[in-house]
């Protein structure tokens, strides 16, 4: 049957071959771990110590006790004997969770090795609760409730086991290991395959933005955002050398077209796991650094944490321990141009070394941005449980490896006295967003579903705690730039990426007729032109014109990146973070808030030029044709290709940075 044990801020219920501990942690907030085992872990993984003062009150007995921590209260039940214990959780007095019953209330663990089992907490659903967060992958699912989730990462996914509900509450799932969560319309699900113990965190707020605080609260906040990230980032796959990176630098800033970065991006190497310059192509790194800064462009390097025997830096890192590892000893996890391995991000000891290499190789030319590929990472098969990190088994620990990776590159560059720190990375796990991950979505196909998708993976971003995101305009693969369709989704999503926390053109392009293959000795050579005077007369001054518009933003830009380095509020959000209380802003997957001042309506079907816009409450100006229209209904908008659909609070400064569009 069990007992419960009440102390000043937690309660302790204890019953045959199971321990649960309830306790305050911060404000508004409890955290719930069961195990098995004969004692709790006090192992936080990426959760912060709680910070503010907590008001805890405790009453009960030990066949019935209540935990309260402000907003957020929690009741446990000893049952009969065949039926455990029953956990419900409330906010302000309403139920929001509740221990499903199937057949008894017992914690269904499964045991693996050792001291770790398989581990699922299981809830009743609640009608009409809608959820979001997971991180982000390529569907079309907003509002995650109905769905389920595979707790894992690969390229175009990042599994953040994060979600916000409706209800007024947010739930953290507070175990690495690969899993799944199932928030399906008969209940709510969260399964760790192989963990110590189960280990939660609900918390509760008035508004989606309080409960969003209270999570960075939890996990971190953003750093400072930088000025020059704000505006336009140049991107392909790939530059092959340094004299064709220099010379699209000096065309954009001869064509007068702002740009603020452009990036290097992989193979510019002598090998994998060697984080160097080629200087057959690359002959002098900084004398390129100084160029670029004289024309304020910001060289962004790509790193890959691969590496096999071929590199110079193999024999040390493999004897140190310092690579990823398997349990039967066997060489590879990723075939790439020969078989490769990963180092072990996880390890100070690899993180040490390797940042000794990249400030050797790049910080001291001058490079202070990275871009942090393969950084799930990418393994082949996906069998975590076959890998040893430095932390443990991977079957425990894989989905930390994006947050060392970035963590890796934060500590390098502090120790360098960088105050400002963004990396741009393909995977994020919560926590993240305080190393500066600045998250994309992989490597996506060049379609209008892609583009579809990818507002839907922004915003869910967003509400995983990850205020910096983009992806590659255009997509990534696969793009025709001389077919009439890629040459309208181009500026469909050049709109979108005007209106996403970071604007960045990348791609790997189909090459052209007309191709000129400048390097053909080289193994992974450059894919066609991916430059905006490539994609048609027509296009090229709208794509201009999107590129200034994001420059004249900037501003703008920064006073809500700062907003989010305070307060964990995202940029780029969906329509019920500030208009929770209309029902209409649930629902809503394919329009969002740019700030609090801006509303954003992207066009992602092919050839259409109209589509359906829902104004919130108060009045909202059309930035193209300056008419006022009055909230809290549904209007109909037009936009030609060279047009987007967007609107401005009235009152807002915002609407000066359109003042060029009004004119025209």
């Amino acid at each position: 049957m069990g007992k419960i044990t009440l102390y000043e801020d937690k309660l302790i219920f204890e019953r045959k071959d199971e321990l649960t501990v309830i306790e305050a942690y911060g404000e508004n907030c409890l955290r719930c771990r069961t195990t098995k085992n004969a004692r709790i872990s006090e192992e936080a993984w990426t959760l912060l110590p709680a910070k503010s003062e907590h008001q805890c009150v405790i009453s009960g007995d030990e066949k019935e006790a209540t935990i309260t921590n402000g907003m957020i209260s929690a009741k446990i039940e000893v049952g009969q004997i065949w039926h455990g214990g029953i956990v419900s959780y409330y906010r302000n007095g309403k139920q929001i969770l509740h221990t499903k019953y199937e057949g008894d209330y017992t914690t269904r663990n499964i045991h693996r090795e050792g001291d770790n089992y398989q581990v699922k907490v299981i809830f009743d659903a609640n009608k009409g609760e809608h959820f979001y967060g997971l991180g982000q992958e390529q569907e079309d699912q907003f509002d995650r409730k109905g769905s389920t989730c595979n707790l894992l990462h690969y390229n175009t996914k990042s599994a953040l086991p994060v979600v916000y509900s409706s209800l007024g509450y947010g739930f953290f799932w507070n175990n690495p290991s690969p899993g799944r969560c199932e928030l399906t319309n008969n209940h709510t699900m969260w399964v760790s395959d192989s963990s110590y113990q189960a280990d939660y965190l609900i918390y509760a707020g008035e508004t989606p933005a309080d409960v969003m605080k209270t999570y960075c609260d939890l996990t971190g906040y953003a750093p400072n955002f930088p000025n020059w990230a704000g505006g336009f980032w140049q991107c392909k796959l790939r530059y092959e050398s340094q004299d064709d990176l220099l010379n699209v630098a000096w065309e954009y800033k001869k064509r007068g077209i702002p740009i603020d970065a452009i990036v290097i991006d992989y193979f510019h190497w002598t090998e994998q796991g060697e984080w160097k310059f080629d200087p057959k192509y690359w002959p002098d790194p900084k004398a390129m650094c100084n160029e670029l800064k004289e024309m304020n462009i910001q060289p962004i390097v790509s790193i890959w944490p691969t590496i096999n025997p071929k590199s110079e830096n193999y024999l040390e890192m493999s004897e140190g321990n310092m690579l990823i590892r398997t349990e039967n000893g066997q060489y590879g996890t990723f075939d790439f141009y020969g078989q490769q391995t990963f180092i072990d991000t996880m390890n100070p000891k690899t993180s040490k070394f390797v940042w000794e290499k990249i400030k050797k190789n790049y910080f001291d030319y001058g490079i202070r941005n990275f871009w942090l590929d393969e950084a799930e990472p990418e393994v082949h098969p996906q069998q975590f449980g076959h890998l040893k990190f430095h932390l443990g088994n991977g079957a425990q620990t894989a989905m930390l490896y994006p947050y060392y990776y970035v963590k890796m590159f934060y500590d390098g560059l502090k120790s360098e006295g960088e105050d400002e720190v963004i990396s741009l990375t393909r995977a994020a796990y919560p926590g993240s967003q305080k190393y500066g991950a600045a998250v994309w979505n992989g490597d996506i196909v060049s379609s209008f579903e892609a583009l579809r998708m990818s507002v839907k993976s922004g915003l869910s971003m967003a509400m995983s705690g990850i205020p910096w995101w983009n992806s590659d305009i255009g997509g990534f693969l696969f793009g025709d730039i001389e077919s009439e369709y890629f040459r309208e989704l181009i500026v469909r999503w050049f709109q979108f990426g005007l209106f996403s926390p970071i604007m960045r053109l990348h791609g790997a392009r189909l090459k052209t007729k007309n191709h000129i293959q400048r390097h053909p000795e080289i193994i992974e050579p450059s894919g066609g032109d991916n430059e905006i005077w490539c994609f048609g007369e027509d296009n090229y001054p709208v794509l201009k014109n999107l590129i200034e518009l994001r420059e004249r933003m900037k501003p703008y830009t920064q006073k809500y990146m700062d907003i989010a380095s305070k307060t964990g509020k995202p940029i780029m959000r969906p329509m019920f973070f500030d208009y929770y209380k209309d029902e209409n802003c649930y629902t809503l997957e394919d329009q969002y808030m740019y700030g609090e001042e801006i509303l954003f309506a992207p066009i992602v079907k092919q050839g259409e030029e109209e589509r359906e816009v829902y104004l919130p409450e108060g009045n909202w100006i059309n930035v193209f044709d300056g008419k006022t229209y009055t909230g809290s209904q549904i209007i109909m908008c037009h936009a030609k290709l060279h047009e987007f659909i967007a609107f401005v609070k009235e009152g807002s400064d915002a609407l000066e940075i359109f003042d060029i569009l009004l004119k025209q």
